[in-house]
């Protein structure tokens, strides 16, 4: 096979591959192999008749279109690695030219990675962030463990005041018509959680157990759905039942409750404890976040649309994931956030453009600065995350696939060049 790179314009790479006669050859008698079952000739069994006999029936490029197939994958490959490319999409194949006896010659043009120009990396100034912890962020925090361990009391002798969680049936009518979705029974709603329309929960202050109330809202103009956006709409609501919380009062006795100490003040020394270590950790992430922004910022570099597209599927397939860990999925979403497919893409692009820059720049950096990971930052990687999932380190090893391997060396080399680059930047 030879192969020669025509140009590389605007990040797109044209490379003319010529097979030889011979590799063709054995590109067409693999395709016969593999489809010879498929042709009927009469005279012979199906799949029997001899390759020359389906070629004279057929015509003799009859199995050009599954060589083409066969042998075009290897050789732009082999291509690709011959002119060292580093291709970000598939190729497009265009034919020149094919005939048995003589050999096949094709055109692949395809996106590659962009170059990138760093600008200034080392010696950033970059101002430090504190987070600093209050005795309020304390309190907050025991009034959440509050909420969290309250008891949950039935209420029989007064009406709905806020907080309450309440059991209500509606009927929901825009002018004297029951809409569609607007009826439920027994359905459970904490008063001020701000789950239902605007305006819907405050109008349930004050109403009697097993009494019906009227309920007047207007949806809002972004609401899901079209038909409902922007009208106004009577709910009439029966509240059937009322629970509220009995909080515990902050002492010793509940730090007892809630937690492994035998006071309050010693509860509240462990949750200061913590906090300020996260606050370590989230000024630690800010500003390697800061440092990255900057020298991303001073590098130059085109990106191909296809990069940012490919970044932009990973990040919805991602953002899936978590909306199905909660009950939800994209349809869903976008629903409810009257969106198509179109515009949240295209709200995506931005944050993606950004994270294929970034990604871009850290590996010229690492490139320029030799930074790579050896075996024993490999080895005390697959340590670390065999330990997270609890299994036995060699076994564990032993499972990893060449390019799973090759993920956790790319991780190394970003994480090791971050650090280079925090090492080498100046606090302001």
């Amino acid at each position: 096979m030879n192969s020669k790179l025509e140009k590389i314009e605007n990040n797109i790479a044209t490379l003319e591959i010529t097979v030889s006669a011979e590799k063709l050859e054995e590109g067409i008698m693999k395709a016969y192999l593999k489809s010879a079952k498929k042709f009927n000739i009469p005279g012979f069994r199906k799949g029997k008749a001899p390759r020359k006999m389906i070629e004279r029936h057929y015509g003799e490029g009859v199995f050009y279109e599954e060589a083409i197939n066969i042998i075009c994958p290897d050789a732009y490959e082999e291509a690709v690695k011959v002119h060292n490319l580093d291709p970000v999409d598939r190729p497009d194949i265009d034919i020149v030219e094919m005939e048995s006896g003589k050999g096949l010659i094709f055109k692949a043009e395809v996106t590659v990675k962009p170059q990138v120009t760093l600008g200034q990396y080392k010696g950033i100034e970059v101002p430090k962030k504190e987070y600093n912890v209050t005795d309020e962020d304390i309190n907050k925090e025991l009034e959440t463990m509050r909420q969290k361990n309250a008891r949950i009391v039935e209420v029989t002798d007064r009406p709905v005041k806020a907080g309450d969680m309440s059991v209500i049936d509606f009927k929901g009518f825009v002018g004297d018509h029951q809409f569609e979705g607007g009826t439920a029974e027994n359905h459970q709603l904490e008063i001020g959680s701000g789950k239902f329309i605007p305006g819907f929960e405050e109008q349930l202050i004050g109403a009697e157990i097993g009494n019906e109330v009227d309920v007047n809202v207007t949806f809002p103009e972004n609401y899901h759905s079209a038909e409902l956006a922007g009208k106004p709409a009577l709910f009439k609501v029966t509240v059937k039942e009322l629970k509220e919380k009995q909080l515990l009062d902050l002492d010793d006795e509940f730090a007892k409750d809630v937690s492994e100490f035998n006071s309050l003040d010693e509860l509240k020394a462990d949750i200061r404890a913590k906090r300020e270590e996260e606050s370590k950790r989230m000024a630690k992430q800010q500003y390697e976040d800061d440092v990255i922004a900057k020298v991303v910022e001073n590098a130059t570099v085109e990106i191909p649309d296809v990069m940012v597209e490919a970044q932009v599927k990973v990040m919805l397939r991602d953002f899936d994931y978590q909306l199905r860990y909660q009950g939800l999925n994209l349809e869903t979403y976008m629903k409810y956030m009257n969106m198509d497919a179109d515009r949240l893409k295209e709200s995506y692009k931005p944050m993606a453009l950004n994270r294929v820059k970034s990604q871009l720049v850290l590996e010229e950096i690492a490139k320029a600065e030799v930074i790579d990971a050896d075996e024993a930052d490999v080895d005390a990687e697959i340590e670390k995350t065999a330990k997270q999932y609890k299994q036995d380190i060699e076994k564990f090893k032993s499972t990893l696939k060449e390019d799973e391997l090759d993920y956790i060396k790319d991780g190394i080399v970003v994480q090791k060049t971050i650090d280079f680059l925090v090492k080498n930047s100046v606090e302001k």
